[in-house]
This record gives structure tokens, sequence and C-alpha cells, in this order.
């Protein structure tokens, strides 16, 4: 039995009841990862999960059970988590461009906090907060001077369309705490992403934590909420080593002696994250439609690709392409390098070049891994025209297909 065997399983009775190309997302694994922050924070940070790493439906029911908070960042998002029976008062608004008619409706589904990316944000708050006789809660989102190495993408220290520049502060908070409708209940950072350095999170956290310390000491005296982005990677590539989850709960003296501090006794500190919930507990499922040998190259043409999953094409942030771990389903025998490519009409539509697979015949199922986080959704699904791949649920009772194709929201 190869080491996948039970896995398999269930990724080849998915795409026998599903067809391919196709997710499958495992509920087991995404209940398993927010047990294991809970006991390796030991309760000092409640959770909140990033919608736009898996927007789907089910996964964002499922996910009601798993995190105490919800953070949009779109009003379609919005309005699929209330569908989906998230209580709107769990959730909060982020994104540099919201635009009015968003901002109305999030305020008038009672959101429990809209995030100001910036004062003119904050003025459009006040304004639809005004004409509905209420007081919306918001945190100001910061944009901190730096961010250690060690981070994917990093939105610190550089022009950024997030948040209110840290340089800002003194001239910009006030003018939002002014505004008569908008109560000010914290603050919100996140400056960097897919990280598997702990000591690098952690003196990530640390700065926030001076941030946070700073500005609640001059304009918001009993914060009530601070978010903390985690940043927190998983391992996409062969190679990568997990991230030691053991060790950046290292901080805890650190938040430990910030809730120590009178003003932030009753403050709750809250650890926004997507991919390192879902992330690891999705696969994508294609198929090899056909298998060519091309100038000393195998290539395996697969039903799915780029259109499908544009990270696992490389065209999502990453720099230089890596190929995604992934491997043939229930294969065995000896690895040999091949080439994956989806059925797009363009060279740039890659799944895997050079990866080490056993030998791929036409028939054959590929998994790859690490897809449960921005995949689908960050994926040009509408090129060339291909149906969209669907997406398919295992949990304690069985499979079932969720998938879910969002509708784009118009004021």
């Amino acid at each position: 039995m190869n080491h996948f065997s039970a896995l398999d399983v269930w990724l080849q009775s998915a795409a026998a009841s599903f067809g391919t190309p196709s997710y499958v997302y495992l509920a087991s694994a995404i209940e398993s990862r927010a047990a294991l922050l809970r006991q390796a924070f030991e309760q000092r940070f409640a959770l909140s999960f990033a919608a736009k790493s898996n927007p789907n439906p089910a996964l964002l029911s499922l996910m009601k059970g798993q995190a105490e908070y919800l953070d949009v960042s779109s009003i379609g998002e919005f309005r699929t988590a209330i569908t989906a029976g998230w209580e709107a008062e769990r959730i909060s608004f982020t994104g540099p461009g919201k635009r009015q008619f968003e901002i109305r409706e999030a305020i008038e589904g009672g959101i429990g906090e809209l995030i100001l990316e910036s004062v003119r944000e904050a003025v459009l708050a006040n304004a639809v907060a005004g004409e509905l006789g209420r007081i919306q809660h918001v945190l100001v989102r910061i944009a901190p001077t730096t961010v250690p190495k060690g981070f994917g993408d990093q939105m610190a220290g550089r022009p950024s369309a997030f948040g209110i520049d840290w340089e800002d502060i003194a001239r910009d908070i006030p003018d939002i705490a002014a505004l008569p409708n908008l109560k000010i209940v914290g603050l919100h950072i996140y400056s960097g992403t897919q990280c598997l350095k702990p000591e690098a999170i952690c003196e990530n956290y640390r700065n926030f934590i001076g941030i946070f310390r700073e500005v609640c000491e001059t304009y918001i005296p009993w914060p009530e909420k601070l978010v903390f982005g985690s940043g927190l990677g998983i391992p996409y590539h062969d190679g990568d080593l997990p991230l030691d989850l053991s060790a950046v709960a290292g901080i805890a003296a650190d938040l430990d002696s910030l809730k120590a501090q009178p003003q932030f006794a009753e403050t709750r500190l809250v650890l926004e994250l997507g991919r390192y919930l879902v992330g690891e507990a999705g696969y994508f499922l294609t198929r090899v439609v056909s298998v060519k040998e091309s100038r000393g190259v195998r290539i395996g043409i697969c039903d799915g690709g780029m259109n499908n999953h544009l990270p696992a094409s490389g065209h999502f942030g990453m720099v230089m392409h890596r190929n995604y771990t992934m491997h043939k389903v229930g294969g065995q025998g000896e690895p040999e390098k091949v080439n994956l490519v989806g059925p797009l009409c363009t060279s740039i539509d890659r799944l895997a070049v050079g990866v080490m697979l056993p030998r791929i015949e036409e028939g054959d199922l590929v998994a790859v891994h690490n897809s449960g986080a921005y995949g689908l959704t960050a994926s040009p699904i509408h090129f060339i025209s291909h149906a969209p791949p669907c997406e398919v649920l295992i949990e304690a009772a069985g499979m079932r297909d969720v998938t879910h194709i969002p509708a784009l929201p118009s004021a």
C-alpha cells in the first residue's frame, strides 16, 4: 500500500462520483487545525477566518463552529456568509476599495465591525450610519513601517493600498474619532502572509503589540478588540518544512504582558487567518487526458489547469515557479520526471515542470496538495470557457457536492 492509500480511496471515490477537475475538502482536517491552534495558544486568541481564502458556503458553515469571527472582503462574501448562517455581528469587513453601496448594505445588515482602510471610508461610513440612526463600530487598520524577513507577501514599509500608514496616524485617527456616528473599538494589522519561520512571526507580533500599545495609549483607552494578521504559512512545495506552531506560541509571554495592563485586561485578542485553517485540507483533482513525448520530455495534458488553479501554475504571487506537492492517486512504481499542463491554449498553463511521479498514463488521476485556500476563486475559470470544477466536501457522514459559483455583487 502506498503512503496515500487511505486518502486515495476518498479521492478516487470523489473523482468517480463527481468527475474532474474538482476540489476536495476534508472537514476533519479543518477541525483538527482549529483545535491545534487553540491548544497551542491556550485560548489567548479568538480565531477569525478570512473568507477570501475560501468563501465556499459549505466551508463557511463549517467554520461557524471553528472560529469566533469571520472576516469578509466584499459585500458578495458578506451575503454568502449570511446565507451560510453567520450572524452579522460576528463578521468584519476588510478591503481598501469598499464602495458606498457595500458600506451601506453592511451597516444595514448589522455587521460587527467595518475595518477602515482610509479616512475616505470613515467619512462614507459615518454618513451612512447617520442616515440609519446608528453608531457603527469600526477597527482602524494600520500599515506598519516594517515586517520581518520571511513573509511571502509583505504589506509594510512600502506604498500600500492597505490601511493607514503608521506615519499618518497622528493626522488620520483624530479625524476618524471626531466622526459622530462611528465608534473606534480597536485596531487591525495584517502586514505579511505565508511565513514558515516562527521567529519572524513572533517578531512581527511583537511589533504589532508595540503599535497597539502606543496607539491605544493616545487614542483608544479601552480597546475592545485587537486583530493580529496571522501570517501563518503552509508547506506548499516539496522540501518546505511545516511551521512549528509550538515555537510561534512562544509569543504567549508577550500576550500575557499586554493583557496584564489594565487598559487591555478586557480586550479580545483575535488571530485572523485563512490558508492555515483550510489550505492543507484541500486537494485539486485533475485527470490526464493525453500523454505526449516532446523533444525528450514526457508531458501529461490534464483536464484542469491554470483556469482552475492559478496558484499551482505559479502565477499567483510566485516569483519563480515551484511545483506544488502532488501525487498520482493510487500510483505506484519508480518516479520519473514529467511535465503536467492544463487544457488551455497558452504556454503558461502548467501545473508542474519536471515533477517526480510514477509513470503517468492517459486516464491517471493526479492530486495537487495544499489546495484548500486561494484555489478556485483565485483562478480565471472563464478563460477559454471550460466548465468550472466541482467542489466536494468529505465529512463524517460521507461526501457531498458543495460546488459554488459566486454571483458578482452589484449596487
